[in-house]
């Protein structure tokens, strides 16, 4: 099964970073608002450049004048599977088994939009409407 990492990134202003191992990359989207394991929460995903595998382990600091300067921690891991669709296609739910993210989500891409998305959780026994982010590194 391929993997999943999402990465709590402390830039200029906190966002959280997924990514999906797919075709021997890193599929990524920057989420300012992080995951949610809430159905009604639907997070703006905007998706930037792909990432080498080798990324999906690091934790550190990436230096001032480097672009995504900041401290970075992995916030959540695991494997997923894909339920239907792709990105191609603009719309891809997946299957995650994650310490946090589990279950079933959606990306969908947004009409009209290059690189904007949403992701979103899908009701199912993992659903929590009482959901709250909690950051790993203050």
């Amino acid at each position: 099964m391929p993997y999943f990492v999402v990465h709590e990134h402390h830039a200029k202003k906190l966002h959280f970073d997924l990514r999906l191992e797919k075709d021997g990359v890193l599929k990524s989207w920057a989420i300012p608002k992080g995951p949610s394991m809430n159905p009604q929460d639907k997070r703006l995903a905007i998706q930037v450049e792909d990432h080498a595998l080798e990324y999906g382990n690091f934790e550190g600091i990436i230096p001032e004048g480097q672009y995504g300067a900041g401290k970075v921690y992995i916030w959540d891991k695991g494997q997923y599977s894909t339920v239907k669709g792709s990105p191609e296609e603009g719309q891809w739910e997946i299957f995650m088994e994650g310490e946090i993210l589990k279950g079933n989500f959606v990306l969908v891409k947004l009409k009209g939009k290059s690189d904007e998305w949403l992701f979103i959780k899908k009701k199912d026994k993992f659903a929590d409407y009482n959901f709250k982010l909690k950051l790993k590194f203050p």
